[in-house]
This record gives structure tokens, C-alpha cells and sequence, in this order.
């Protein structure tokens, strides 16, 4: 519960320091594919020059279900991605390359699904941070004078630190060590309103 105050009072002090501020054009956004994972996020854009933006991103995943054995099902986590964007005709509209950094905490557990990342992941559990960075293409197709679309993919490096337990909650724990990832590291269809 300390947990979920602390990033709810993030996410509050994020939307509130975008609207005092005061840029060329203010964007906020939501990713609808981290939306299909039950994973709260934000992003805001702003405007710095002509062909060039700031965006900051937040997501955040508190949930834990039980499965019909009592064991936990979890995709928790929080990540906090900074990107600069430069665009190749004007700010938030059509094509643009961007520099993005990432960062967070996880802890994930009896997921069956396909991942470069833990590769047993539906009988284990890991937790721990991961930091890295990469380059971003992407698009925005204005639907109205404040409404936009955005499709975006980035791909990098990302270093992991994690410990692997059994999959129960007080299992003792099996290996601890840091991993190097190569590849995507984000992907977005969002959907945008502009100030």
C-alpha cells in the first residue's frame, strides 16, 4: 500500500507540473498497448523548439492475482522513460527519431509468455532493477486540432540485476546475477491529447 501512495503521488506531481508549465505545445499521452497488460502509465510531451520535443513516461503495474493453486501471478513493476524527440517536418505531427534512457524495479512471477528477458519465467520469479537506453522511430497522425495518434519502437541496450527464487513467496533464492539485452526496448500505440 506504501508503495502504491508513493507512485500515485508521482503520477500526481507529474500531470500538475505540466500544466504550470509553459512550452510551445504540451502533450499528454497514454500507451494502449501497456494498457493491455494492466500496466498504469502517462507520458508527457513537450514542446522545446520548432522540430524538437521532451518527453517523459511513467508506467506502473502494482497487481498481483492468485491462481486457482494459490499461486501468485505477477507482472509487477514500475519504469520511468526520458526522450528526447527531433521531428522531421513539425513538432507532433508525422515522422520522428528521438534518443530515450529507461529505468526500473520488477517483480514477476508465473507468466506464460514468450520473453528474451527471464527465460523461465512461468515456473520462477525474479525481481530486481534494470537500466539502459536507445534510439526511437516513430509516428503521429493528428485526428483533430487535440487529438493524436502515436505509433513508436526503440531498440537498444538494457542491463539487468535480478535474483531468481522458486516460484512461491518465501522461497529461497537461486541465483543472483546481471544481464546484458540487446534489442527492442519499447514499443507504443498511443493515443494523445494536445494542449
Amino acid at each position: 500500500m506504501k508503495m502504491l501512495r508513493k507512485h500515485t503521488a508521482v503520477w500526481v506531481l507529474f500531470v500538475f507540473s505540466t500544466i504550470c508549465l509553459h512550452a510551445q505545445k504540451i502533450g499528454i499521452k497514454n500507451n494502449l498497448l501497456y494498457d493491455a497488460t494492466t500496466t498504469l502509465n502517462l507520458g508527457v510531451e513537450l514542446g522545446i523548439s520548432k522540430k524538437t520535443t521532451a518527453q517523459l513516461f511513467y508506467g506502473f503495474n502494482p497487481w498481483k492475482f492468485h491462481n486457482s493453486d494459490n499461486t501468485v501471478k505477477q507482472l509487477r513493476h514500475w519504469v520511468l522513460v526520458p526522450e528526447f524527440r527531433y521531428w522531421f517536418c513539425e513538432k507532433f505531427n508525422g515522422h520522428f527519431l528521438g534518443v530515450h534512457a529507461l529505468g526500473g524495479q520488477y517483480n514477476l512471477s508465473n507468466m506464460h509468455i514468450p520473453n528474451p528477458f527471464f527465460k523461465n519465467l512461468g515456473s520462477r520469479r525474479y525481481e530486481g532493477w534494470f537500466l539502459g537506453g536507445g534510439v526511437t522511430y516513430g509516428y503521429q497522425w493528428m485526428l483533430s486540432r487535440h487529438w493524436n495518434l502515436e505509433a513508436s519502437i526503440g531498440a537498444g541496450y538494457i542491463r539487468f540485476h535480478q535474483k531468481e527464487f522458486d516460484c512461491q513467496v518465501c522461497a529461497p533464492q537461486l541465483n543472483k546475477r546481471n544481464k546484458n539485452y540487446f534489442g527492442p526496448t519499447k514499443l507504443a500505440f498511443s493515443i494523445m491529447y494536445v494542449f
